[in-house]
């Protein structure tokens, strides 16, 4: 897609690679909707009336049935000649470093016309650097497969925030995210813009218990946890952003025409990034693959086709790859266990598949390894008969539902549903 060309863009394109090159990363004005080159392709296609898929690629802010069910009504009655249909996308407490290689499965397999990115919160503790790496992979995996597909970015946040904002500034994630806009000219919609304004004027309350009647209660009160937004109230304001930001972004948006892939901002960016069934011959010792019936078979089937559990201590997944890096998709809950990584002739390592907030099952993403050196790489991930102390893993506030049925906390098991790599497994692993 063509560039606009003036000073203003020149100078931020060339801060942001500046900061890049330096992997240094300042934080961007608070601008609520930066509309680049918009989205051209989407809106050709529903101002003639067709019918249009939107993606929801995010985290929990996403998947609640909020600002995500909220935009696609707006859509329709924006656009009542033609047909929208959604593709949720989106998992709880999942970042980039995971969207980036459930991409092809979650979302471009179904063949979207445009998609929104949310990840600025669940990347809020994470690295510029490996932001860029995750949210460039998904821009270039996107265009690769199809480069009439427009994309935005969507900001949500935290109470944490909302100090950055009060500065006029966006966080550090959003902040990372922009450069790559900059880079790709995708159109950005910071949600938080507007809530810190009505937090500072003291219309708004971020955190407090939810309210009877809330849609009438004033102050209005946006969460109860201080990051996901109640339907009524917060996630309200992240739609009514999107239709106050929508002439601007119907403004930038040119012709239509594939988008560029321009050279990357990294090179060392995650566009190879991949998801890759896990075959019986890569495990050992004692499994079983769980039947379509099963509850969490049934829960997770949409992300894990298929889902195999470690039935006995010394169970193992064995695999070898030629590239650089590695993770298992597998689930956390309440009755995880301990797992000893091993990857080539490094010391091995210990991690568990529970964590502090394991009061139910949620899928979540066990890294093995990352920026190895390019070539083929043995991993072994083994159960180990540890009893953990899984009262004192839980954070406090949750420690009642372990008291409640201890009995869930009882077993020790891994659930694995698919490998994470950039690189390609090799095929000739057999079992010993």
């Amino acid at each position: 897609m063509k560039r606009k060309s003036c000073l203003g863009m020149l100078l931020v394109t060339f801060l942001a690679a500046s900061c890049v090159a330096g992997d240094t990363h300042v934080r961007r004005d608070a601008v609520e909707c930066a509309p680049r080159n918009g989205l051209p392709n989407f809106l050709a296609k529903v101002d003639a009336g067709k019918s249009v898929k939107i993606a929801y690629l995010g985290g929990s802010i996403t998947a609640a049935p909020g600002w995500r069910v909220q935009s696609r009504e707006w859509f329709q009655k924006q656009y009542p000649d033609a047909q929208f249909e959604e593709i949720h996308a989106a998992i709880g407490g999942t970042g980039s470093d995971l969207g980036v290689f459930r991409l092809q499965n979650d979302v471009l397999r179904h063949q979207p016309d445009m998609m929104f990115v949310e990840f600025a919160v669940n990347d809020g503790g994470t690295s510029p650097v490996q932001i860029h790496q995750a949210m460039e992979g998904i821009v270039r995996q996107t265009w690769k497969a199809n480069p009439d597909i427009d994309i935005c970015f969507v900001y949500t946040l935290t109470e944490a925030m909302l100090k950055d904002l009060a500065a006029g500034k966006m966080q550090q994630s959003a902040s990372a995210m922009e450069e790559l806009a900059d880079h790709y000219q995708i159109p950005s919609i910071h949600f938080g813009v507007k809530v810190n304004e009505l937090h500072e004027a003291g219309e708004l309350v971020f955190k407090a218990p939810k309210p009877e009647n809330i849609a009438d209660v004033k102050p209005m009160v946006f969460s109860s946890d201080g990051v996901h937004p109640h339907v009524e109230t917060g996630h309200r304001l992240y739609t009514e952003t999107i239709a106050r930001s929508w002439p601007a972004i119907r403004k930038a948006s040119g012709q239509t025409e594939p988008h560029e892939l321009v050279e990357p901002l990294r090179e060392d960016n995650w566009e190879h990034a991949k998801q890759v069934p896990i075959t019986e011959r890569m495990l050992h010792g004692e499994w079983r693959k769980l039947d379509a019936a099963d509850s969490l078979a049934k829960r997770f089937n949409k992300n894990f086709p298929e889902m195999y559990q470690a039935m006995k201590p010394d169970a193992s997944l064995k695999f070898t790859l030629d590239g650089t890096a590695a993770a298992v998709f597998h689930l956390l809950g309440p009755d995880g266990c301990e797992v000893q990584i091993r990857v080539d002739d490094q010391a091995p390592s210990s991690r568990r598949s529970i964590d502090g907030y394991c009061t139910y099952h949620r899928m979540s993403k066990l890294s093995l390894a990352s920026g190895l050196p390019l070539g083929v790489h043995r991993f072994e991930v083994t159960v180990t008969p540890t009893q953990l102390d899984k009262r004192e893993i839980l954070f406090e506030s949750k420690r009642a539902y372990f008291d409640e049925n201890p009995k869930r906390y009882e077993d020790h098991t891994w659930y694995i549903g698919s490998l994470l790599v950039i690189g390609d497994v090799v095929e000739d692993e057999v079992s010993e």
